[in-house]
């Protein structure tokens, strides 16, 4: 954990994905209020430019429809009832689209920063959000000055906004007196929507500062010290002795399963003190000789005494021994250039074994001028 001593300025490191994720998981994610309030103006506005007048009409002939009482409807009790009824149900085909497109975009508008963020922790009561002190943190701490300087460049920003409309439309305002009342009302409405949708579209200048300022606020938030990345890093990739121990297990494990494959093998190519590796070749297949066992120092002794238990020729020659260690993987075909000396070990093998047998004379033991791939190793011990 990190020290308690931590203070914030010592939180310079950016958070991990990991932090992120934790983050987003307790519902702590970007939102701008801002943008949000500016989606929600811009599509009420939008609302009112494309349906503004249809729902205008539909408005006035349903209240002169309601105003103009047919004379047998005065004597039927039924008949408020069912005009109410017909009243609300016009009004609310009218208003439930509406009320339908405002939702989704206040669902939309917070998404576009910090994406879809459901979290069962933003709904658990803390007593962080009314304690008193807390609140005094927040008003006077850097998010409560942020917020001030937004609110007031909001309103400033709209006073100008409103101010340049009121003499860019004054003349109109002025001669709404001299129209006709459908025709006055009309223009009014007009007016009010074009109103409407340019203060409207000025709050995108401060959601255009807001939406970087969020970003960048909940990015310091979420910093981390230098001790908390290293934690995290321990939680992630594991305790790097519990790692070390895990590949000690690892190597172990195929160590003895490398032993296992040497009672196997045809031969063990060995030089005199460290390095031993371990043949298989299969005569009826179309292989080439393969590693199947190699090692250095200890694990060589180990191969060669493994060897012995299983009967399994011991070759002796520098050269090759290292060359194989060197040059070969484990469970790898041998290269071509070793094909021609391998051979000539495997033939002396084989006929080692048959003269063992009494089926054969004994074999000239094989001897090499050069090796492919042969390292010296100068100054080495090897």
């Amino acid at each position: 954990m990190a020290d308690g001593n931590d203070t914030s300025e010592e939180r310079s490191l950016d958070p991990t994905p990991k932090k992120l994720a934790e983050a987003r998981k307790k519902g702590q994610v970007a939102r701008s209020r801002e943008l949000n309030t500016t989606v929600m103006l811009l599509t009420a506005s939008a609302l009112m430019y494309l349906f503004g007048g249809s729902a205008g009409t539909t408005v006035l002939s349903q209240i002169k429809s309601n105003l103009q009482l047919d004379r047998k409807l005065v004597f039927d009790i039924a008949a408020p009832v069912a005009e109410l009824t017909s009243a609300i149900l016009s009004a609310l085909v009218l208003l439930v689209p509406v009320f339908f497109i405002m939702t989704c975009a206040s669902v939309i508008g917070p998404v576009l920063v910090g994406g879809f963020s459901f979290s069962r922790d933003s709904f658990a009561p803390k007593f962080s959000r009314i304690n008193p002190l807390s609140g005094f943190k927040r008003m006077f701490g850097l998010q409560g000055l942020m917020e001030l300087v937004k609110s007031m460049l909001k309103v400033l920003l709209l006073l100008a906004v409103a101010v340049w409309l009121f003499y860019l439309l004054k003349e109109r305002y002025l001669l709404l007196g001299a129209l006709p009342a459908g025709h006055a009302v009309t223009t009014a409405l007009s007016m009010i929507v074009v109103v409407f949708a340019t203060l409207s579209a000025t709050t995108l200048l401060v959601a255009a500062i807001d939406v970087p300022y969020v970003k960048w606020d909940h990015i310091r938030k979420l910093r981390m010290t230098r001790q908390e990345m290293k934690e995290e890093s321990k939680e992630s990739d594991g305790n790097p002795e519990v790692r070390s121990k895990i590949r000690q297990m690892q190597q172990e494990t195929a160590n003895r399963k490398m032993l296992s494959e040497v009672g196997n093998s045809d031969v063990v190519i060995i030089n005199p003190t460290h390095y031993s590796g371990a043949l298989k070749y299969d005569v009826e297949g179309d292989k080439a000789p393969v590693v199947v066992a190699k090692g250095v120092d200890h694990m060589a002794m180990s191969i060669r005494e493994i060897a012995r238990q299983n009967d399994v020729p011991l070759f002796r020659n520098v050269m090759l021994a290292r060359s194989l260690y060197h040059n070969v993987k484990m469970e790898h075909e041998i290269p071509v250039d070793l094909y021609n000396v391998i051979a000539q070990v495997l033939a002396y093998v084989f006929q080692l074994r048959d003269f063992r047998n009494g089926d054969a004379a004994e074999p000239v033991y094989p001897e090499f001028a050069t090796v492919p791939g042969f390292r010296s190793d100068t100054g080495s011990k090897h």
